[in-house]
């Protein structure tokens, strides 16, 4: 997670102008949008807490323990009903990398690579060396007066060098260009992947990278009606579907196809079947 997504005074390096290292803490929250701005990628350690990140088609849980390498695309950070109610604290300790500073710090082009990895999220177990290093990082973001220009670019080297080698990449090159190449997925993949998220029309535009404008155009060219009677619809016919399990709350089925509140799940589907979900379900027998 990074400031420019969260309320509060997170703690900060820079080198040459901008955010490299970053601790934040967050009370709680529901959803939160990381939109890229200057081709940042990025890698987040989770100090304590848990969340969930929501991409154009990937939808992955983290805990203590684990971090998230991610390239340079929109995504959102969630909580769980749970986190959402007792308000458990998240923390995280957070790298940004971009691609002017990289070629300075390295001095090549990362654009020079053709080498690609198909994933745009991953998940990343914290290993005893990424552990020492996420400790040293947090020591200087503790104490900023330690951390001079000189030892945050190393620091910086350090890091794409442990992680180029805890995925595998060829070289350290080969590991940068791939996080500055994001693999962007087919509109209807987007739609699909995320059907059932509780997204509004901006967020979900996001996800593919457009204005809510560009997003009603391409969506009406696609589907031949508008997103929100679309989704809704879509929704609806999901719940009908979960209805004939008997085991499954209606209040629950509302949460999961993708609606805020069981008002709005129980007036969409009385338009959808001409009765509420209740009396749909009775009927069923």
């Amino acid at each position: 997670m990074t400031s420019d997504i969260l309320n509060g005074q997170p703690k900060v390096l820079r080198y040459k102008g901008r955010v490299v290292f970053e601790k934040l803490r967050v009370p709680t929250f529901e959803r939160m949008p990381k939109v890229y701005f200057e081709k940042e990628a990025c890698f987040i350690f989770v100090n304590e807490g848990e969340f969930s990140v929501r991409s154009p088609t990937d939808f992955l849980r983290f805990k203590k323990g684990n971090g998230l390498l991610a390239k340079c695309l929109n995504y959102f950070f969630e909580a769980n009903k749970e986190q959402q109610t007792n308000g458990s604290p998240v923390e995280v300790i957070g790298l940004l990398l971009y691609p002017e500073l990289v070629h300075e710090l390295f001095q090549f082009d990362v654009f020079t690579s053709s080498y690609r990895v198909e994933y745009n999220l991953k998940k990343i177990e914290i290993d005893r060396l990424l552990e020492y290093f996420k400790e040293s990082i947090s020591i200087l973001l503790d104490n900023p007066e330690l951390a001079d220009e000189q030892l945050i670019k190393t620091k910086l080297r350090e890091f794409v060098l442990l992680m180029s080698k805890t995925v595998g990449a060829p070289s350290e090159l080969d590991f940068l260009a791939s996080l500055f190449k994001p693999n962007f997925a087919r509109f209807e993949e987007v739609i699909a992947k995320n059907l059932y998220a509780n997204l509004a029309l901006g967020e979900l535009a996001a996800l593919c990278h457009m204005s809510v404008s560009s997003f009603k155009r391409k969506f009406g060219e696609v589907y031949g009606e508008s997103p929100i009677r679309y989704l809704s619809k879509m929704k609806v016919h999901k719940a009908a579907e979960l209805l004939q399990d008997k085991d499954n709350r209606i209040s629950d089925i509302a949460y999961d196809v993708g609606f805020e509140s069981l008002t709005t799940f129980n007036r969409a589907f009385k338009a959808q079947f001409g009765k509420p979900p209740t009396n749909y379900r009775h009927e069923l027998n």
